[in-house]
């Protein structure tokens, strides 16, 4: 079986799906302490980098996204699916596992 290559250019989500590159965790808390990696939470914050069409309608026609390229939203804790390509970390979630757009 070959190997395929993975970037954020190649993967183009379906449907009323997105793909999220989701933000650097906290390092240390509020008062200073530093978190070891296993004390961390997984971040609900994100920047959408690609979005699907949006889903189909029952006469077959498309319902437009509410999100696009470049907001920045805040998602489901347990959403979605990970993914790491290279060096960063992507979530690729369904459009009603976003909760808001973070101005």
């Amino acid at each position: 079986m070959a190997a395929v290559s993975l970037s954020v250019s190649t993967v183009k989500p379906l449907g009323e799906r997105v793909f999220v590159k989701v933000s650097a965790s906290e390092e240390k808390t509020a008062g200073g302490i530093l978190l070891p990696d296993t004390a961390k939470e997984k971040p609900q914050v994100g920047e959408i980098v690609a979005a699907g069409p949006g889903r189909r309608n029952d006469d077959g026609s498309r319902c437009e996204m509410e999100v696009k390229v470049g907001d920045k939203v805040l998602y489901s804790k347990y959403a979605g699916t990970d993914i790491k390509l290279g060096g960063d970390e992507y979530v690729l979630l369904a459009e009603k596992d976003i909760l808001a757009i973070v101005n």
